[in-house]
């Protein structure tokens, strides 16, 4: 919850010219825009632009007397492919948990949006040794009921919440490990080709000189950018990061 449309639209367009300049190499970029400034940042990229749009959350309701809620429905009507599920502040403040997020993913889905479903431990978990149990069952309870075509159709985000906006950093080993653990996790139910076609993304204080050793573990396919994607030279030297 972050800029004005104004400031918002100086950010874009800082990221589209170094981009452009640069180049970001096969990296795929999607902008997690607030709701008020999705179509304006969407005519700004223009038609046909390499960077995609996501929203930061959804109803789990199509449509109905639900009052400040936005539903999937309405955002695929703007052309928004992607949305942001169970990040960890909508668990946090808002008390999201694995039932209401089944339901995000399948409406999600439903209407032809990419799910981003974001899981992760709080350091009071970790530090009790049940981060990957803990984990699992955040991926079981919101995934495990999909079929093989529409999980393969489904974004993760490991996110260590010990890791965001503390200026913390889960070390590559450990995010390594939380990835192989959520590969692993989906293996067991679905098979390993299925596994290695889901990307997993790590989510925990990415900033520009962490990016590339976090990359190049072999189970992390990329990052969900938090405070770092507020700065445009920071996040185009991390989207240059992915190899």
């Amino acid at each position: 919850m972050n800029k004005t449309l104004e400031e918002a639209r100086i950010l874009t367009a800082e990221v589209m010219g170094m981009i452009a300049n640069e180049g970001g190499g096969n990296t795929e970029v999607i902008l997690a825009v607030p709701f008020p400034y999705l179509l304006s940042v969407k005519n700004q990229l223009g038609a046909g632009s390499a960077i995609s749009l996501a929203a930061q959350n959804c109803s789990e309701h199509e449509w109905g007397a639900y009052t400040g809620e936005v539903s999937a429905p309405m955002l695929r009507s703007i052309g928004i492919p992607f949305v942001i599920l169970g990040h960890s502040e909508r668990r946090q403040f808002y008390g999201e948990d694995g039932r209401l997020l089944a339901k995000k993913i399948d409406v999600a889905l439903a209407c032809g949006l990419t799910p981003i479903f974001c899981c992760g431990e709080s350091l009071e978990i970790r530090e009790k040794g049940a981060h990957e149990s803990v984990v699992k069952k955040q991926v079981e309870e919101s995934l495990f009921h999909l079929t093989v075509d529409n999980l393969k159709k489904v974004v993760v985000a490991y996110e260590p919440v010990w890791a965001i906006g503390t200026g913390k950093t889960a070390s590559s080993q450990q995010a390594q490990e939380m990835h192989a653990v959520i590969r692993g996790c989906i293996a067991g139910v679905y098979g390993q080709p299925v596994a290695e076609e889901i990307s997993i993304l790590y989510g925990g204080s990415v900033k520009a000189d962490n990016a590339r050793e976090l990359f190049a573990c072999r189970d992390v396919d990329g990052g969900l950018v938090g405070g770092a994607s507020l700065k445009s030279r920071e996040f185009v030297e991390i989207v240059k990061s992915v190899s």
